[in-house]
């Protein structure tokens, strides 16, 4: 480490500079994770018979399910080179060009004609679009988490770190709300443009968050590594696997059971609760969104909570949780009792995911150093995003088709994650309170490792 960087330390950032970081986190997040929460409920509900309309309606919504997946194999690469770059040249640039990547994206899909328009193409168009959806938030949630991170005062950097979460939150529940609307449409108009109206309301809203995002600075610790050109890494990715891969191992299981859990609850469910509990669609759509809606102040909290008591007791009972709720959320969903499957919903998704969703920024940032921190934050998120998230899905589909519509596999697959989550959790170190300005060399990464 260079003799200027040993000597100096971040200066206090002002309070209102904070909160103006934290929002523009805020708002990008929610301008997002918007656009991608609103092709998850397309692909529930509308997709297989728009785009796959040759195929059987198990099938199609498999495929559709899977189009919804596919987004997620872009996912590792968005952060890789979004962490690339947000390590080389700063956050905030990286941060607004996802920003306009995600929304022209998401507009495109509201545009696109359908199977009986344009043939094979349809699906193919989707299938791109979904992809660069992915690669969007891929650099969209490591780079949003590090910034508001890197503001934050030391005794709060959990709380902080959890606002760009209540924007993930939050574009749920906008996205869920604004479907929840054009659901209401009788099925003929909502098939022909009703389901447009959520994807080309972004384009509104990407100007919003563009707007925000380009008045914020740099982060303080980012500038203080770019006043040293040393200390920038040439090839962030291949620093942080060389003296973080046993960290980056850990951090990608933790956060396992979040994706597992989260498709379950606020995705499949949707699918599941209509065709084989025989509940409205719209109906189960207000259940995410409550869901949401108490997410909103739970996973704010559960982050402030983690600056008192530490990250890991925290995600350890969120993944405790998950694990015990595995087979009681689908039981009460089966009962076909609204109100029993919005208490489902948001014990799982507004609660339980939540412990783990709200710290894992502050969780993440403080294991690696400033200068491949956006990049290692990245790949730990967007690599289960792929692995587990993104196919759950799909994966819940076939387990419940091949066992009569029985979901006990299903539950047997969050046990599994869940477990994985609690050792991983376990065995990584209590990062609350590190040094968010240190820049350490490849030998005192190989020496703490």
């Amino acid at each position: 480490m260079s003799e200027k960087l040993q000597a100096a330390a971040t200066p206090p950032v002002e309070r209102s500079t904070v909160w103006r970081a934290a929002g523009a986190g805020f708002v990008g997040s929610l301008v997002e994770w918007y656009d991608y929460y609103i092709y998850g409920t397309a692909a529930a509900l509308v997709f297989s018979k728009l785009f796959f309309t040759n195929a059987d309606p198990t099938t199609g919504l498999i495929a559709s399910f899977a189009t919804f997946g596919v987004g997620f194999l872009a996912r590792p690469l968005g952060g890789i080179v979004a962490g690339h770059f947000g390590d080389k040249v700063g956050r905030k640039r990286v941060l607004v060009i996802t920003l306009m990547i995600m929304g022209l994206s998401t507009v495109g899909i509201g545009l696109l004609p359908g199977y009986e328009q344009i043939g094979i193409w349809a699906p193919i168009l989707l299938v791109v679009l979904r992809l660069l959806q992915g690669f969007a938030v891929g650099g969209e949630w490591g780079g949003a988490a590090v910034m508001v991170v890197e503001y934050a005062p030391l005794k709060h950097r959990g709380f902080f770190g959890g606002l760009p979460q209540a924007g993930n939150v939050g574009g749920l529940l906008l996205a869920t709300g604004v479907f929840a609307v054009v659901s209401l449409l009788p099925a003929d108009q909502f098939e022909a443009w009703g389901w447009r109206v959520p994807f080309l309301l972004s384009f509104v809203l990407i100007f919003v968050g563009l707007y925000i995002r380009a008045r914020i600075v740099e982060t303080p610790a980012f500038r203080q590594i770019q006043d040293d050109s040393e200390e920038v890494q040439k090839l962030p990715v291949a620093a942080a696997f060389r003296g973080y891969w046993r960290t980056i191992l850990l951090a990608t299981g933790a956060a396992a059971t979040l994706f597992s859990a989260s498709y379950v609850a606020i995705t499949y469910v949707i699918s599941y609760a209509t065709t084989q509990a025989g509940l409205p669609a719209a109906s189960v759509l207000s259940g995410v969104a409550l869901a949401a809606a108490v997410a909103f102040i739970a996973w704010p909290a559960a982050a402030a909570l983690s600056d008192r008591v530490g990250r890991k007791p925290v995600m350890l009972t969120g993944a405790l949780l998950i694990l015990l709720l595995a087979f009681p959320f689908f039981w009460l969903v089966d009962t076909g009792s609204l109100g029993l499957t919005w208490i489902a919903i948001v014990l799982l998704y507004g609660i339980a995911v939540g412990m783990i969703a709200g710290v894992l920024p502050a969780f993440f940032s403080e294991l690696f150093d400033t200068s491949v921190r956006f990049t290692g934050v990245s790949i730990a998120y967007q690599v289960p995003a792929v692995l587990i998230g993104g196919f759950t899905p799909v994966i819940a589909t076939w387990l419940v088709s091949v066992n009569d519509g029985n979901p006990w596999a299903v539950s047997v697959f969050l046990v599994a994650i869940s477990t994985l989550s609690l050792l991983c959790i376990a065995l990584v170190r209590e990062p609350r309170g590190a040094d968010l300005d240190r820049v350490e060399t490849d030998a005192a990464r190989r020496a703490r490792r």
